[in-house]
């Protein structure tokens, strides 16, 4: 005679987990079926595996990425120490038995649907429909309801998760699920469906058919103690007598896609429900803790909160702990739980441990209720290639995988550093942002990288995807940045792609993007194309020098670039209007930066010149464009008549709205020179004070946008310097001149000859005044 038990769980519910490792002891099962997808059944006993640390998640996926049938590629069935399945795994693994996944298979749940999952309103007084669909998407919300609670996961906590022992929960929670599919049940036709779409419903008929033929066929095979572990939902469809060929009508003609299966690595924050999954939990660092803790759980929790705030330099005692301990307990017993919650460690933590702070709160939040844990799976795990590539990468370059994010500083001067950066330059190749660089390194130059690491579940789907383009993480990398070469839109795309490849050392894939650049540069004749091209360029040069990598064919580009823009420019540059003004502003600019971080003289002078001829000419110009180039000019010392440029410029004879397009395009280098020119500020000054008033309120969008983007200490400089203006005369020419005593400056600037390797001088030293008794008079100081 076959005995079966049918077990009701909460998906990863510490409680629930710990009551079916007892119960499942107790029963002592010859064979344990799980919901879960049926082609993991090959791989299951991976998890008896010692290097198997959960969190970790079956992971279906289709082997043939990219084939256009529009559905989803990958689905996840994520596993923790607490979660009840992975503890009916282990047991079953631990005592010999059968274990077995009796789900829907992969291979039907990730074709294509239309279904919507969507909930509906929840009312005081729901209809027929809404209550449905209330017991259907949420029946222990629902149930919780009913025992008065407004927080089903605060419910749950305390009829099982909290429980310290007693009898076993799952025979309550069976009868309380039937209880309510028959309530379900008995609605008015057409309500009890509860509004939900019809795909939704079928998909859940067929699961529960599916489950039923597993146990079928265990049952057939001789078991006769069976264990069944499911969603508490699914315990009366599986108790139900059912006829095996309503099933099989259930079950046929189902489409399928071809799927493979194997293990990742999870993380805690990936299980917790504000990550997006639809079973995830509030507190997966909480439950963790529950659930491993088996004894003293609050005082062991407040504990570690206090380590977590002392690392960080802030005073907890012992007797913090103590007395939020005590608060704990005792809003437990005036709230009538079994056990002190999360809600009540909080509380107490942030009374007791955090003073009322809410920054150190939201530190253990992130440290302990939720957590980062990340999982662990054996070598011998099934992975594409390219998987087990990057594996070996990671070990040889010492690299090590974490869900926390990390600051990786790298230094490109050193080989193993060098390595680092190319390999997560080459994942980002292929979309696996591992590694996210930063521009807020210490140091500014091109040897420095600053990156962030942290590593994400997702990461291995994405690698499986781009295993298509290769077996190494250097060989898909090369096939995708020709792929993407070969099908880039612009220039500027084509020159981002150049460069990632300098970056990531793609020595076999540059030829072919370097080819392909040269013939979209020959054959572009949009100057704003050609100058949005140029940074890129140029910073692919200069990782080039750092990087030890050839960039012969680049700098030829380069040198063309140059060439065509400066011929190309001044006829694309004048007639503009304000919006192109502006674009056009934007790419001078970062043409000019580009020159200079290049360091070709031969390219600079050519720029410069070309400039030159521009504002020989400053009717064609755009006020905005004008002023930029005069300041652009200025600080290469090309222009000597700047003073009188501005007063032309801003003088009472021209729009007011083309003076403030000039002072615009002239000081959005920023504010240094108004701080230390008092001749352009004050002419600055005047033109402003001498506007008419209506003038004045046609400019001052265009000086607010200006002088808004100075920092809070530059504007209060250049108020400072103007109040000092207005309030006492400049100094005359003759006094400037009188407070300068070259004798005494002399010794300062013989040290600072010296300092700078220039040949030494002998120079006078300033007189010193006569003294009496051993005191130098004025010819023996200057005989010395």
């Amino acid at each position: 005679m076959s005995d079966v038990e049918v077990y009701g769980i909460r998906h990863h519910g510490p409680g629930s987990a710990r009551a079916l490792r007892g119960a499942l002891e107790e029963f002592k099962p010859d064979a344990v079926l799980i919901e879960g997808p049926p082609e993991a059944d090959p791989i299951v006993e991976l998890a008896g595996d010692p290097g198997m640390v959960p969190p970790v998640a079956l992971l279906a996926y289709s082997p043939a990425p990219g084939d256009g049938d529009g559905g989803r590629k990958a689905a996840f069935w994520p596993f923790a120490e607490f979660s009840p399945e992975w503890q009916a795994v282990r047991y079953a693994l631990g005592a010999g038995v059968l274990v077995r996944f009796c789900d829907l298979p992969a291979a039907n749940q990730l074709v294509p649907s239309r279904e919507d999952d969507s909930e509906g309103p929840e009312e005081d007084a729901p209809s027929p429909s809404e209550a449905a669909e209330g017991i259907r998407l949420d029946p222990l919300g629902w149930l919780a309801k009913a025992a008065g609670y407004d927080d089903a996961e605060r419910w749950w906590d305390d009829v099982v998760e909290h429980r310290g022992g007693g009898p076993s929960p799952f025979p309550a929670i069976a009868e309380a699920m039937a209880e309510l599919r028959e309530q379900l049940a008995g609605l008015p036709e057409g309500a009890s469906s509860g509004g939900l779409p019809a795909g939704h419903l079928r998909r859940e008929e067929q699961r529960e058919a599916h489950m039923r033929r597993t146990l079928r066929r265990t049952l057939k095979e001789g078991h006769e103690r069976v264990a069944v572990v499911c969603g508490a939902w699914h315990v009366p469809a599986l108790r139900a007598k059912v006829p095996a060929t309503h099933d099989d009508r259930t079950l046929r003609g189902l489409p399928k896609a071809k799927v493979a299966m194997t293990w990742v690595p999870w993380t805690h924050g990936r299980l917790a429900g504000r990550s997006g999954y639809g079973a995830g939990v509030r507190s997966p660092g909480w439950y963790h803790h529950l659930f491993t803790a088996r004894d003293r759980p609050i005082e062991r929790w407040l504990t570690a909160a206090a380590r977590v705030l002392r690392d960080e330099d802030l005073h907890v005692s012992s007797a913090h702990v103590i007395e939020a301990v005590r608060l704990a307990e005792a809003l437990a017993a005036l709230r009538g739980r079994p056990l002190a919650g999360l809600d009540e460690v909080t509380e107490a933590t942030r009374a007791v441990l955090c003073e009322g702070a809410d920054l150190p709160v939201e530190l253990i939040q992130r440290r302990m209720v939720v957590g980062e844990r990340l999982g662990a799976v054996p070598e011998r795990t099934p992975m594409v290639p390219l998987q087990r590539d990057l594996q070996s990468e990671q070990r040889r370059l010492r690299l090590k995988p974490s869900a926390l994010d990390k600051e990786q500083d790298l230094d490109l001067r050193k080989p193993t550093d060098l390595e680092r950066s190319r390999l997560l330059h080459r994942l980002r190749l292929l979309d696996v942002d591992w590694g996210v660089p930063s521009d807020t390194g210490r140091s500014k130059g091109t040897f420095r990288e600053t990156w962030t690491l942290a590593w994400r579940p997702e990461f291995d789907v994405e690698l499986i995807e781009a295993s298509v383009w290769g077996t190494t993480v250097r060989g898909a990398t090369a096939a995708r940045a020709e792929a993407m070469a070969a099908h880039a839109a612009t220039l500027a795309d084509l020159t981002s792609v150049a460069e990632r490849c300098l970056l990531a050392d793609l020595g076999d894939a540059l030829p072919t993007v370097m080819r392909a650049l040269a013939d979209r540069a020959a054959v572009d004749t949009d100057v704003a194309h050609l100058m949005c091209a140029m940074p890129a360029l140029v910073r692919a040069l200069r990782y080039g020098d750092v990087r030890d990598t050839s960039t012969g064919p680049l700098r030829t580009v380069v040198d063309g670039l140059v060439v065509r823009i400066c011929v190309g420019l001044p006829p694309a540059i004048t007639g503009l209007d304000d919006d192109a003004a502006r674009e056009f502003l934007a790419h001078v600019d970062a043409v000019h930066s580009a020159l200079s971080l290049l360091a070709e003289e031969d390219h600079i002078e050519r720029w410069r010149r070309t400039l030159e001829r521009l504002l020989a000419r400053p009717d064609v110009l755009h006020g905005l464009i004008e002023g930029r180039l005069t300041r652009l000019l200025l600080d290469a010392g090309r222009l000597h008549d700047v003073p009188d440029r501005m007063a032309r410029a801003v003088s009472a004879g021209a729009a007011p709205d083309r003076a403030a397009a000039w002072v615009e395009g002239f000081l959005s280098g920023g504010a240094l020179i108004l701080m230390h020119d008092d001749a352009l500020l004050r002419l600055v000054d005047d033109w402003i004070s001498g506007l008419p008033g209506d003038s004045f309120t046609d400019v001052l969008p265009l000086l607010r946008r200006t002088f808004g983007a100075y920092a809070d200490a530059e504007r209060r400089s250049i108020g400072e310097r103007l109040r000092h203006r207005n309030e006492s005369p400049a100094p005359s020419p003759d006094r400037d001149e009188e407070a300068f005593d070259e004798s005494r400056a002399a010794p300062a600037v013989d040290t600072t000859l010296r300092i700078l390797g220039w040949p030494n001088r002998r120079v006078p030293a300033p007189p010193m005044p006569a003294t009496g008794g051993r005191g130098r008079t004025d010819d023996e100081e200057g005989s010395a």
